[in-house]
């Protein structure tokens, strides 16, 4: 019997939430580790940890085949992870909730289904936006190409939010379907997901929506946003690496035929005729992530213990300590000034290179991204070739921006 852990509401404490991870613990060059990327990845709690050791230690089986007590529990442990992951984002249905490897696959899957559907004839139009992961671009410059589309984009103001007049008039008999970035990676932007989704479906586009960076941060309703296509990566959600979410609806995914062929997807074989898995499983061929699968749905129950509201105001109290902190910084310039931002501060300081900010401050364990962040369209718009950016968890404090701010101070006396 598949069984969802109760929710038990847990206050918020910071430092006993500091001590759920014990990465937070360690030191990095004799400091103690002020992780600040967690827009890359974020740390583990305790709870994952465990998870994962559990079952490589005492469940470690494959799923779906066996009739044994392992493969039984592990089957059991794996497939309750998909009903929390659909209770978690409120699907409709666990049908609707495919694991992938993270959401660069997920991306991957709906483009290459859907090019081989008859939802895209030649001519037709994808519309993305200026600010996608180089995730949500590759595979559709893909589709374009193989099926002979036109891509789309919706262009970004100065402050790095989207031109909705512009994607207004974008939209046509032509536009297929629209695919955009919820929180930007780079820019910490909150775009208007539910109105972009409203006016898609006004003109009957589907809309994918790339969540990666919102479900670390925020409840997502995807029935309330009637998203058609919803995904995100365990990874940035407190949970394993390798593994993460499609979420479809049931209409486009049972009309999607298979990403890819294999075991565990199929219904019937033989040399003349293969039939197909009901969804889900037709788009999980092979042996899957049997073990962050679990884990993923150990991140969930770890983050259900919480008021989402706590954790969102703690990470908006951080953004905006960061973001007075870093303007007070003569020199440093802030790239992303959107009026709804997540916790996100990517920035520039004249004279010095971005790699050579996130080099010196390492030797005091500060631990931020620097590059162009899988955002290059991004950089050329602000005509950079590069950003340092701090990307904020709930489980960060003000002491370690402060500690971020001296180490800017040092990196510009350095450079004095």
């Amino acid at each position: 019997m598949i069984t969802v852990i109760p929710e038990i509401k847990r206050k918020f404490q910071l430092d006993e939430i500091r001590n759920d991870f014990p990465i937070l613990k360690r030191l990095v060059n004799g400091k103690p580790l002020v992780y600040l990327d967690n827009a890359a990845t974020s740390q583990k709690p305790q709870a994952v940890i465990d998870a994962l050791t559990q079952y490589y230690t005492f469940d470690n089986a494959n799923i779906h085949r066996g009739l044994y007590f392992l493969s039984e529990l592990a089957t059991e442990q794996y497939e309750s992870s998909r009903l929390k992951v659909k209770e978690f984002i409120n699907a409709m249905s666990v049908s609707e909730i495919v694991f992938v490897r993270g959401a660069t696959e997920a991306v991957n899957l709906v483009a290459s289904s859907l090019s081989n559907t008859r939802h895209f004839n030649e001519g037709d139009e994808v519309i993305i936006s200026n600010m996608e992961h180089h995730s949500n671009i590759v595979p559709w410059q893909f589709i374009c190409e193989k099926n002979k589309l036109s891509l789309k984009v919706i262009p970004i103001n100065d402050a790095g939010e989207l031109d909705m007049a512009a994607f207004k008039k974008m939209l046509n008999e032509k536009t297929k379907l629209v695919s955009v970035v919820h929180i930007s990676n780079s820019l910490g932007t909150v775009n208007p997901v539910k109105e972009i989704i409203e006016i898609a479906h006004s003109k009957s586009v589907p809309v994918l929506i790339d969540g990666a960076q919102a479900v670390p941060h925020y409840k997502i309703d995807v029935q309330d946003l009637d998203a058609d296509f919803y995904v995100f990566s365990g990874h940035k959600v407190f949970g394993p690496t390798g593994i993460g979410i499609l979420y479809g609806k049931t209409e486009f995914l049972e009309m999607m035929p298979p990403y890819q062929g294999g075991g565990d997807m199929i219904r019937t074989v033989s040399f003349e005729e293969t039939t197909y898995d009901d969804i889900p499983r037709k788009f999980e061929a092979g042996t899957p992530n049997i073990a962050g699968g679990i884990g993923l749905g150990a991140a969930i129950d770890y983050l259900n213990q919480f008021s989402r509201n706590d954790l969102i105001e703690h990470e908006n109290l951080l953004l905006q300590y960061g973001t007075e902190q870093l303007l007070s910084i003569d020199g440093l310039k802030i790239i992303g000034t959107a009026k709804n931002k997540a916790s996100v501060i990517s920035f520039v300081i004249e004279g010095i290179h971005p790699y050579d900010i996130g080099t010196i401050i390492d030797t005091d364990g500060i631990a931020i991204r620097t590059g162009h962040h899988c955002t290059q369209p991004i950089m050329k718009r602000f005509n950079l070739p590069a950003t340092a950016r701090a990307s904020f968890a709930f489980y960060n404090t003000v002491e370690e921006i402060d500690k971020l701010v001296d180490g800017i101070y040092k990196v510009k006396k350095m450079f004095a």
